[in-house]
């Protein structure tokens, strides 16, 4: 593993260790490959994935090509529409150990301005 890799599973167990999901404010975690961008809503009582989206996946293919800054941005109205089609209004940001900058700031902005609170 490398050593920048390493920095950030520090980071997110030091996160992980402060925060969890509840179904009534689910936990917004995020992952970040080179060329994507995973968003899952958990419940962490149940230990449930209640909501997910990526750029990879077939709904967003059309839309995006990959996880740039335009493409974070399409999976935040996303994930935030899918979130209030389960009645989530609601997030607890769980950033993943990434800086808050870049893709994963484009995501939470984008999910804010479609209605989530966190």
């Amino acid at each position: 593993m490398s050593q920048r890799n390493e920095g950030r599973k520090r980071r997110h167990r030091s996160i992980r260790k402060k925060i969890s999901g509840t179904a009534a404010r689910p936990r917004m975690c995020v992952f970040k490959s080179l060329n994507h961008l995973t968003v899952q809503l958990v419940d962490d009582v149940a230990g449930r994935t209640l909501v997910g989206a990526s750029t990879s996946s077939a709904e967003l293919k059309t839309q995006v090509k990959r996880g740039n800054r335009e493409g974070a941005a399409v999976l935040g109205k996303l994930i935030a529409e899918k979130a209030k089609a389960k009645s989530i209004e609601a997030v607890v940001f769980d950033r993943g150990g990434y800086i808050y900058h870049g893709r994963i700031k484009a995501l939470a902005d984008a999910a804010r301005e479609a209605g989530l609170q966190f």
